[in-house]
């Protein structure tokens, strides 16, 4: 019976107050890294983490070390990944043990939570699970997605066929569905819920803990169903969740694709994804990125050790590009930012804000984003977040 003593939400700062949608920089591993890091807070340790979204970046290959990186965790931890929805994510925090670290993600509409379970805090205990086939909607593993389009079929033999199943009490809240169908299933007025997915069972958690309610919360997907009990318990909610508006105009000429060098990829991984930098042996100085030095005798030194830089950082200097380039949109900001208390000075892209609203001074975040898909795999870098829109 597992405790939760965190819950930490992220919203893209794109779209709509009701509907959010990802930058062009986002993906499900950048929005789970967004909100996993929010929920660990100031560092709340954790040796199991599971990943559930039905937009995975890859599924070959797994996304475990990027999440990791991006984290700041171990890359030893043990990551599962698990294709699902609302009822999915239930199943996997009610099943969760101790110190665990469960992530919900939705890229449409986009949004991501995550929780932490501990030994004390939020109470939950498996309520019911129902398990039915009813194939509304599919998507094949080429990609095709086929609806069939009946949503009174949906609600009448699905959603209130698995609620009749499961002989639950009336929810507190239902995660899953629209708002208007939660309200109709619940006691009161659920809350309102900004994703339908993975997260959004985690949403609603986040919500019942700040109105300190108890009692059933449902999660639902096509015709399953997984429910949990809520108890009263301590537990920290917090919110990254930037006013929504809409994404900025631009132009995008398509280019020639850029193939990967997996080799390089591979070199630049700790210091592009895990956001270090390299201390040559024997002296106090940054190297970013790592790199071989070369002494005044010709002898090469190749050891150094990794050293975890700081995410916040002021503008030193910055461009915004008004000039089409093939295969980005454009215009868009560059900065070099000087990170705080160690000196160090980096090139990024602006994200999740306008182009040309950065000026010298401004601080930030650096944030995990994907700057490119390269052969056909995903390449994660760091940007630059202006502070006002990185205060939840």
């Amino acid at each position: 019976m597992p405790y939760i003593a965190s819950i930490g939400t992220y919203l893209p700062c794109w779209g709509s107050a009701g509907q959010r949608v990802v930058g062009d920089d986002e993906d499900a591993i950048t929005l789970a890294v967004e909100a996993g890091r929010v929920a660990l807070g100031d560092g709340a340790g954790v040796e199991h983490i599971v990943l559930v979204s039905r937009d995975l970046p890859l599924l070959e290959g797994g996304n475990a070390a990027v999440l990791l990186a991006g984290l700041g965790l171990d890359p030893e931890l043990e990551v599962t990944e698990r294709l699902g929805g609302a009822p999915a994510v239930l199943d996997a925090l009610s099943s969760a043990r101790s110190r665990s670290l469960v992530i919900g993600v939705d890229l449409a509409p986009a949004g991501a939570a995550a929780a932490v379970t501990a030994e004390r805090g939020l109470q939950i205990r498996t309520a019911a699970r129902v398990a039915r086939s009813l194939p509304v909607r599919t998507r094949y593993a080429t990609g095709v997605v086929h609806e069939y389009g009946d949503p009174r079929l949906l609600h009448a033999r699905g959603l209130l066929g698995s609620l009749a199943v499961a002989w639950l009490d009336t929810p507190i809240a239902v995660a899953g569905v629209d708002h208007a169908q939660a309200v109709d299933l619940c006691v009161g007025t659920p809350p309102p819920l900004p994703t339908l997915g993975a997260s959004s069972g985690l949403f609603a958690l986040a919500a019942m803990a700040d109105a300190a309610k108890e009692g059933p919360l449902v999660g639902v997907e096509q015709a399953s169903l997984s429910a949990v009990t809520v108890a009263v318990g301590a537990v920290q909610v917090r919110r990254r969740e930037p006013e929504a508006r809409m994404k900025p105009a631009g132009t995008f000429i398509p280019g020639a694709d850029i193939p990967i060098s997996l080799a390089a990829y591979e070199r630049a991984f700790e210091a592009k994804v895990r956001w270090v930098a390299g201390r040559p042996a024997g002296t106090d100085e940054l190297d970013f990125p790592p790199r071989y030095r070369v002494d005044d005798d010709g002898a090469l030194h190749a050891d150094y050790t990794l050293v975890p830089l700081p995410r916040t950082a002021v503008v030193y200097t910055g461009v915004t590009v008004h000039v089409p380039v093939p295969g980005l949109k454009t215009p868009y900001s560059l900065v070099i930012v000087e990170l705080d208390e160690v000196g160090v000075r980096a090139l990024v892209k602006v994200t999740s804000a306008d182009p040309g609203t950065v000026n010298i001074g401004d601080r930030g975040r650096m944030v995990l984003r994907r700057v490119a898909v390269r052969s056909g795999v995903p390449d994660y870098g760091y940007a630059f977040e202006p502070e006002s829109e990185a205060v939840a």
